[in-house]
């Protein structure tokens, strides 16, 4: 066994998981924890500024210079899907990268709208009136229906990953647990010696930082007149 997936990118993969599951359990009025959900999208911005951080400064098969799905490679992974002797890549494949690509850029969307949200009721993001009112409509009407897609997208990544796992008997669950991928599959030259888990901590708490000035520090007040 090879250690492919470093600590941090696990790390991130089940706490996205856990956040997107809170954020959906806690985003309805009548069960009294949208301030919670509020708190969720922030966790979940931070989480995935932290990944595109790490897809830069992380390891081999974090960073996106190494996976970028060109037509090229895509079209190649597509045509040889089926093929009795399938390349194997130790990292994403093309049509994974797609859905890393895809996935991020969604979800990052959705954070960032929420906090322009405004319900006009209970709840706003804490940069609700600060931008023009119909680009806010726009953040608004995406927050409203992006998770939507999110849903679509997950639903497709799950689908894909219970395919592999049965049909081409690839163990990609125990690997995003385990870090790890059989020698049968990958090389010992594409394997990681370690996790970079001091700087994955610092980037974390800057991260958090930022986040915390975003949301607190920075936050407009923005005064209501009423006459």
């Amino acid at each position: 066994m090879h250690l492919i997936w470093d600590l941090p990118l696990r790390l991130f993969h089940w706490l996205l998981v856990l956040s997107i599951a809170a954020s959906w359990y806690t985003s309805k009025q009548d069960n009294g924890l949208i301030d919670y959900h509020l708190l969720t999208g922030y966790f979940t911005l931070g989480l995935i500024v932290f990944r595109l951080l790490w897809g830069f400064f992380g390891t081999t098969h974090a960073k996106f210079r190494n996976f970028i799905p060109s037509f090229k490679k895509v079209s190649a992974y597509i045509r040889h899907f089926n093929s009795d002797a399938p390349e194997h890549y130790p990292g994403h494949n093309p049509l994974g990268s797609l859905m890393v690509f895809f996935m991020l850029a969604v979800i990052l969307l959705q954070a960032v709208s929420g906090l322009f949200m405004n319900d006009e009721i209970f709840t706003s993001g804490p940069y609700s009136g600060a931008i023009n009112g119909k680009l806010e409509a726009i953040f608004i009407t995406i927050h409203r229906h992006g998770f939507d897609y999110i849903l679509a997208a997950i639903a497709l990544h799950v689908f894909a990953v219970l395919y592999y796992v049965s049909v081409k008997k690839q163990a990609l669950i125990s690997a995003i647990i385990t870090g790890k991928k059989s020698a049968q599959v990958v090389n010992k030259k594409d394997s990681i010696s370690r996790s970079k888990l001091g700087l994955a901590i610092l980037i974390s708490l800057l991260v958090a930082a930022f986040v915390y000035w975003l949301v607190v520090i920075n936050a407009p007040v923005i005064e209501d007149y009423y006459y």
